[in-house]
Formats: structure tokens, sequence, C-alpha cells
């Protein structure tokens, strides 16, 4: 008896925007999808920020796969690591063994930090690409504040000194986000009355916010310098041990946090393809965004490169949710033996906040082009994110704390929370044989007496 065909499969490697937006995209389609990434949740990257300083839990920016997608029927979920990609063979190698045949391909992995060869970024510097990163730089920050507090006439040592290296967006709230932390945690801590702390945003392009019109840039400076963040524009990292931040220009700073917000490249997967890589690591794709040498092979997101004879896209969440859904329109048009027009990106304009109250957009000329700064801009800012927030209950939690701060900036994230790394008996400050012997003879005293 002959077997039924097989709907065409589709593998999709990363559950970030791009991937999802392609996978939400084809599902009145009559395909298979197997979902790849290596953590079972989408990290909402552009709030990492705020779980980093305290204003948001780290459930609150991660969202549960399957959760997602959960009535898209012709959807499975794989948690894995990809190790592989045979062309060829149309199939993509898992690091547990396993492999997934693919009929078409979509690589949407994204970016991890780069740190140019600078020396000491990757021993002692933060990134800020997962909820790990968030959480890990998080711990820190609110372990300095103790041990200032607890030390204060050794806190000058540059335990709340913090260096922000890069003033693009994330660079530029993060060190807002720090500024608006430190005012609270003096205020919560009489200690830290007159540790001194800083904190010092690194450019090398001489402006904060590169990509935006000078007025929004003279305005961010503004509201950076007035919550006290120190600005070294023209300026960047040159090295980083565990206790300084050492510039270009010989200054030393006392530091024992570096923020690297100074660079990005696409995720190693680029490079596994064996295609000559653009700037940054990026895959060059067709106008349709697939490979010219592998048409069933699409990259999208922040992984792609040049998109035909256009420039290199801005690595934003909008530029990878457009390429996932036109390329779920060239393989749905395929299937139709049809064609669809080239990718064009429609820019939709760019948003930063610098802290409570201040915030900059500037709209696209084909949506009339407005740019606004200030509380509305913030606002702005916290609608938009709050709307591609993925998840119901995300997005609960996110408004519901974001209302609560408005009454009680206080932080409400600010417990150190990590993991235990077992600590053995012998290294215990207490006798734990001698308490566990006396608590053995009360017990069988107990049991005789009964």
């Amino acid at each position: 008896m002959p077997t039924p065909t097989q709907p065409h499969h589709i593998v999709v490697v990363g559950a970030g925007f791009g991937g999802l937006a392609a996978t939400r995209a084809l599902a009145r389609a009559d395909v298979r999808i197997t979902v790849v990434d290596q953590r079972n949740t989408q990290t909402f990257q552009p709030l990492l920020y705020q779980v980093a300083t305290t204003t948001l839990a780290a459930d609150d920016v991660a969202a549960d796969v399957r959760g997602l997608l959960r009535r898209q029927r012709n959807v499975r979920v794989r948690m894995g690591r990809v190790s592989g990609i045979d062309l060829a063979g149309k199939t993509v190698h898992l690091d547990d063994g396993a492999d997934l045949t693919f009929d078409s391909l979509v690589l949407a992995a994204g970016t991890v930090s780069n740190d140019f060869g600078i020396s000491g970024v990757e021993a002692h510097g933060f990134a800020l690409k997962s909820v790990d990163d968030a959480t890990l730089l998080r711990n820190h920050v609110l372990r300095q504040i103790e041990e200032a507090a607890a030390a204060p006439g050794r806190a000058s040592a540059g335990r709340l000194t913090f260096v922000v290296a890069g003033a693009g967006p994330t660079g530029v709230e993060m060190a807002g986000a720090l500024s608006e932390l430190l005012s609270h945690a003096r205020a919560d801590v009489p200690e830290l009355a007159d540790v001194p702390a800083r904190i010092v945003l690194v450019e090398p392009t001489g402006t904060v916010l590169p990509p935006y019109a000078p007025a929004t840039q003279a305005y961010t400076e503004r509201a950076l310098l007035e919550r006290g963040v120190e600005l070294r524009l023209d300026a960047s990292v040159r090295a980083v041990d565990a206790d300084s931040v050492t510039l270009d220009d010989g200054e030393v700073i006392a530091s024992r946090t570096l923020v690297w917000a100074g660079g990005v490249r696409a995720h190693p997967l680029a490079a596994a393809l064996g295609v000559p890589l653009t700037r940054g690591a990026r895959v060059p794709v067709t106008d349709q965004l697939h490979l010219a040498s592998h048409p069933d092979v699409f990259v999208i997101g922040d992984m792609a490169g040049p998109a035909g004879d256009g420039a290199a896209l801005p690595q934003v969440a909008q530029v990878a949710i457009q390429m996932g859904a036109h390329t779920a329109r060239v393989i749905r048009a395929r299937l139709r033996g049809r064609t669809v027009p080239a990718f064009r990106y429609s820019d939709r304009g760019q948003m930063a906040i610098i802290g409570r109250g201040a915030g900059v957009a500037e709209l696209a000329r084909s949506m009339g082009g407005a740019r606004i700064r200030g509380p509305l801009g913030w606002l702005a800012w916290l609608a938009l994110h709050l709307v591609y927030l993925p998840g119901a209950q995300n997005r609960a939690q996110v408004l519901v704390r974001w209302l609560t701060g408005l009454v009680s900036p206080r932080g409400s994230a600010r417990s150190i929370l990590e993991p235990s790394r077992g600590v053995a008996r012998a290294d215990l400050p207490i006798d734990i044989a001698a308490i566990d012997a006396a608590h053995r003879r009360r017990h069988e005293g107990w049991h005789r007496a009964a």
C-alpha cells in the first residue's frame, strides 16, 4: 500500500523575532515545521537591560515557545543546539546526535557579542544578549552595592563605578537605568551616602545614538548628563581587567563592571554555511532572502547581510519580523508554483529611552517623520515594547511592574539569586557531624520513651 507523501518540511533555527514571524505566517500552509532553539523560551532582548537593573524579573521577558505556538497544529518545537548543517544533504545536525532533514531551512539564530579582540572584554565584561547575561549582570551589580555598603572605606576601588561601552540604544538605556538604580540604592542604604559612584558611557563615534538626528542626540546627551552619566565620546575601550577599564587615550578608570554594548556579530552558524561572509560575519542573501547557491536555505534577521544589491539593514526586531513574513510568502508561493516580488524593508522609525520621563522616538518618513522627545517619547517607547512583548501573561506582568514603578520607582527584582554550587560539608563553619549525632540521640530517646 503506498505511503502518503509527507508535507514540505521546514526547519526553523532560532525562536526569536524572525523565526517566530516566519513560523506564524505559515500557520495555514500545508507544511510541517520544526522550530529548533537552544532554549525553550523566546527572549525579548530590548528589555534585558531592565532585568539587569532590577526593574523587571527574568521571567517577565522570556515566553515559553511551545505556549506561543500551542494553537499552531503544523509546528513541533525541538530544544537543542545546532552543531552543523549539511547543505548538500539537506540535514541539520544537533549536538545530541539527532539529525533533522529539511525541504526548506530558515536560519534566524541572531547575533552574539563581538569584543573585536579587545583584551579582557570576554573575561571581565558583561554582555547583554540573553536572560542569563542579564541575571548575571544584575547579581554582580547588586553585589557591588552590598560590598560597598559593608566596607564603605574600601569602596573607592571601583565597586560603584560602572563603565558602559557603546552609546547605541542599549548603551544609553543601560546607562540611564544604572543611574536610577544607584539613586534608589543610596536612598535605601544609608551606608552608601558618602561612597563615590560613577557611570561612564564610552562611544568612539563622537556622539550618542549615532543613527539618530543631531537634535535627538543633543537631547539625549543633556538627559544623560542631568542623570550624572559621564560621557567619553570619541573614545573606545583598549583593555579590561578585573579592577579597571583602560581607554584608548590612556585614561584608566577604576571599575569592576564593564557592560559591553559595543558590538555584535552574526551567530557562529553563519560560518558553518561555507559561504563568504560580509561585515559582522553576516551572510549575503538574494533579494528573496535565500543563499544564491541554495535557494531552499533562507537567512533572516540579524544573521542576514545585504539583500540583493541593497545595503545591510539594521539589526533590529522590525527587520527580522518583516524578513520572517517575507520568507513565509516565498515558501508558500513556491509550493503553488508562483513567485513573489523581492523583499523590501519598510522602515518605521527608531526609539530609545534614557530614564523615567525621558525618551526619544523618530518615525520614518512613511509614517509622518515626527520626532518625539521627553515624556511623550518615553510613553511611546513603553507602549510599543508592551505591544511587541510576546505572551499575554508577560505583557500583564510587565504592565503591572511598570505601573507599580510609577508609584514606587524602587526596582522590584533586587534579590541576588544564584544557584547553589554545592558547599562541601567540611567547608562549613559549623560541626555538621556533631549536630547530626545529637539529633540522632534525641530521636532515639524519643523513640524509647514512646
